[in-house]
């Protein structure tokens, strides 16, 4: 399995202070040539959890990928403290690498309190001992071209989906995943941290799925734009969740993401919502 990875980014996601409210990560876990915007969606909230009392997790969080980020090179975060209250804490942060911005971000920190309660029920959908391992799927499926590189290699989680990988259904509008950290999560505050890694794993591509009959995944450029998350229960990030994904509508080369994080006892423990570039490559005849 990947237990060394899994070590190995939860590392990444400790983050080295340089001053009182300037922090800067490394990025070596990637699944790409590219920096994996859940990486630095994770590393954002970990700068500005160092500023926060541990009493105060994290409930929302709404962040702007601004440009590429650079592999293997140091982000440097700054947080600005904009509010200290006697229930919530605001904080905002820039990530800078080469002196250009790639990511901002704010984010709100709440006092634990009793309050209602309601949730969506968690859709059936079957266990994840019943399915095989995504990579698993891959390695058997020739047609997956460059896909395939990074489709079969080893991750910090292991993801099973519900429906096979490009074995989609005619007319399906949403996805589902069971995910799972693989290794041991001492810190409390580092199970948000992992969530809104995994948050971003394949959330982009979810408003491809209802044009998946008339137009190929090749011809598609795809970015994430920006990123929203909300915490709703304390949960296990070593333990099965349900990630649930759906595409409401997509317009102007932009396609809007939501997604619901279960657990295997059906709390809706976690929601986010993502819009992303969606655009139709021309090529050339």
């Amino acid at each position: 399995m990947s237990e060394p990875l899994a070590k190995q980014l939860l590392s990444e996601l400790s983050l080295e202070q340089l001053d009182l409210d300037i922090f800067r990560a490394r990025s070596d876990t990637q699944l790409g040539d590219r920096l994996f915007g859940g990486l630095v969606l994770a590393q954002a909230l970990s700068a500005l959890q160092s500023t926060v009392e541990l009493d105060r997790p994290c409930h929302s969080l709404h962040g702007y990928f601004l440009r590429p980020g650079r592999v293997n090179q140091p982000i440097i975060f700054h947080v600005d403290r904009i509010r200290d209250g006697k229930s919530f804490t605001t904080r905002r942060v820039k990530g800078v690498q080469q002196g250009e911005a790639i990511f901002s971000m704010d984010a709100s920190f709440h006092v634990s309190e009793p309050g209602l309660h309601h949730q969506m029920p968690m859709a059936d959908f079957p266990q994840p001992e019943d399915l095989e391992e995504d990579r698993v799927v891959a390695s058997r499926m020739p047609n997956l071209g460059e896909r395939a590189v990074w489709m079969t290699r080893e991750r910090p989680f292991e993801l099973r989906s519900v429906y096979p990988i490009d074995q989609a259904p005619a007319g399906r509008d949403h996805q589902a995943v069971w995910v799972k950290f693989l290794s041991r999560v001492m810190r409390e505050q580092d199970h948000q941290l992992l969530l809104a890694y995994a948050s971003d794993m394949g959330l982009v591509s979810t408003a491809s799925l209802p044009h998946r009959e008339t137009i190929q995944r090749d011809v598609l450029q795809m970015a994430s734009l920006d990123h929203a998350l909300w915490f709703h229960e304390r949960f296990d990030i070593s333990d099965w969740l349900l990630y649930y994904k759906e595409s409401p509508v997509s317009e102007g080369s932009r396609g809007m993401n939501r997604g619901l994080f279960y657990t295997r006892d059906g709390r809706l423990v976690a929601s986010t919502m993502q819009e992303g570039l969606m655009r139709v490559i021309r090529r050339a005849s």
